[in-house]
């Protein structure tokens, strides 16, 4: 896959620079380059985008691989245009279906096709959970979308020559489409009140997605907290699992969001570094049975570890020795009757 280079200028030294060509000293220009495996710039097109994003991840996921894409950017750099898209210009959510429920059509015949969404079914589904989605105006983009939205296909294949159900061969596959909230500063926004609280919850969670990338970025990392967050837990599958994940970073050219841009860029060149194991998913009767087994063993051993902890209870409570003050139930009612005939004697 052909490498691309992203050059972002400084802007202050950019200014600076210009200023001292008029005077006697000069400033030098602060760029910063960052690498990545292709780039799109403002005149690619939705189907460009999804030639190169999209149908690939559709290809592996139909082959029984999974997939993720997921964009990150500030407020009003494209990303949910990228992932959804309008009527007339449909982004990568709306592509993807078209594409798999073409493959299923011309497949009919010799493959059944089953397909589980999470977030919508169909594409007026969609549309009502955009609408449905929590969107409020920010200083920074009047239809800022102020929570992530994730979107999850299911698909499970299996060959319709086969007649017996117990030796059918399914091909599952799963990919996970994200449109991530802006992550942008609080000063850029200038929210006050409920929109400021949402934007702390949102710069929050995506700290700890920033986190976990820069714990999976590193080769041999010790310990990846995905707790931190409802975000990182949901994206650990497609971030640390079996899973081929594209990042689209969004950028913008204006000199006012350099800072939000640097962060965007340095976030996704190190996403660069996390390697998955990605491996087919073929499930068939004796993977269940791989399965049950693995689950017979693991609750096997949690029993031993309670008999075990029961055995060290019982056998610490034996070499504890009685207290002499206590006196056993038995004891009293052999006491009780002792004295019952001692009164018989007397009378």
């Amino acid at each position: 896959m052909r490498r691309e280079t992203v050059l972002l200028v400084d802007p202050q030294s950019s200014e600076s620079s210009d200023k001292s060509r008029n005077g006697s000293s000069q400033r030098k220009v602060v760029s910063h380059r960052y690498t990545f495996d292709w780039t799109l710039d403002e005149r690619s097109s939705q189907e460009e985008v999804y030639r190169q994003v999209g149908k690939p991840l559709v290809e592996n996921l139909l082959q029984g691989f999974n997939g993720a894409v997921f964009a990150y950017g500030a407020t009003g750099a494209g990303k949910t245009y990228t992932m959804v898209g309008t009527d007339k210009s449909p982004g990568l959510m709306v592509r993807v279906f078209d594409d798999i429920f073409q493959f299923a059509k011309q497949n009919d015949a010799t493959t059944r096709t089953s397909v589980l969404i999470s977030y919508m079914e169909v594409l007026r589904l969609l549309q009502k959970g955009n609408k449905r989605r929590t969107v409020e105006p920010t200083a920074a983009n009047q239809t800022s979308s102020r929570s992530h939205a994730l979107l999850r296909v299911s698909i499970r294949q299996s060959s319709k020559d086969v007649t017996d159900a117990d030796t059918t061969r399914h091909r599952v596959g799963k990919l996970f489409m994200v449109d991530l909230a802006g992550s942008e500063r609080a000063s850029n926004t200038k929210n006050t009140g409920m929109r400021l609280k949402e934007g702390a919850h949102i710069n929050k969670s995506l700290l700890a997605l920033g986190n976990v990338i820069n714990a999976l970025a590193t080769r041999n990392p010790k310990y990846v907290n995905f707790r931190d967050s409802k975000l990182t837990r949901l994206l650990k599958e497609a971030l640390s699992g079996n899973c081929r994940t594209v990042m689209v970073a969004h950028i913008s050219p204006a000199s006012a969001h350099y800072d939000e841009s640097r962060n965007t860029l340095v976030y996704a060149e190190r996403a660069r570094n996390i390697t998955n194991k990605v491996r087919c998913n073929l499930v068939d009767v004796s993977h269940h049975v791989k399965q049950y087994q693995s689950i017979i063993t693991e609750l096997r051993q949690e029993i031993q570890k309670l008999q075990d902890r029961i055995e060290m209870n019982d056998s610490a409570a034996s070499r504890e020795p009685p207290s002499p003050s206590a006196t056993s139930p038995d004891d009293a009612s052999a006491d009780n009757k002792m004295a019952a005939n001692g009164h018989n004697d007397n009378s």
